[in-house]
């Protein structure tokens, strides 16, 4: 006969194992704030939906008795909108899709790219993810939004931070070119930083 620490560590294990056969899909959604892995768990079968975001369940609804549909909630500092679509394909099969602010993921983080500039620096044994939101001129750097002070210069503008006893420009120049507009360059203590995907 099993010992109870060998029942509970089984039921342990099944609880686990049952998890992993509900979670239908994860996605990395890359913000100002921060890259935020979203999953969803949507148990067919119990009607079980749940929503994780950087590893905290954020939403949990049980029983639900109808399989597709909708569910919303917010990533990240700024409270960005998504929402889990979920549709059926056929029979008991179902297709799971992201949107972050009204977009497809693929039509937001394009969106994106074109609307923030992303940098990865090294500073003092630390990676820091520098992200400049063009419309607003915001700064983040590993999640928080930086305090700023912007100037104009004889070629562009500057917009002036710190990270730690780091100083730290975003230079904004005109490319000369229509199509390519203007264009944000990083530069710590003097060091050009190259932009990432990111």
């Amino acid at each position: 006969m099993a010992s109870r620490d060998e029942i509970t560590d089984y039921e342990d294990d099944v609880s686990y194992l049952e998890k992993m056969t509900d979670l239908v899909a994860f996605w990395e959604v890359a913000l100002s704030d921060g890259i935020h892995k979203i999953e969803f768990e949507h148990g067919t079968t119990s009607g079980k939906r749940v929503i994780y975001v950087d590893g905290k369940e954020i939403m949990r609804k049980e029983w639900m008795f109808k399989l597709v549909g909708k569910e919303t909630f917010v990533v990240g500092a700024a409270k960005t909108k998504a929402t889990i679509n979920i549709d059926a394909v056929s029979g008991f099969a179902y297709e799971y899709t992201l949107e972050i602010d009204g977009k497809s993921l693929k039509k937001y983080m394009e969106n994106r790219s074109k609307t923030t500039n992303t940098w990865i620096v090294h500073l003092d044994d630390t990676v820091c993810r520098v992200v400049l939101e063009k419309d607003t001129m915001d700064v983040w750097c590993n999640g928080k939004k930086m305090e700023t002070a912007g100037e104009f210069v004889e070629d562009g503008t500057e917009t002036h931070f710190s990270i730690g006893a780091h100083d730290c420009c975003i230079k904004a120049v005109s490319s000369g070119k229509r199509r390519e507009g203007i264009v944000h360059t990083l530069i710590v203590e003097d060091r050009e930083i190259p932009a990432t995907l990111q």
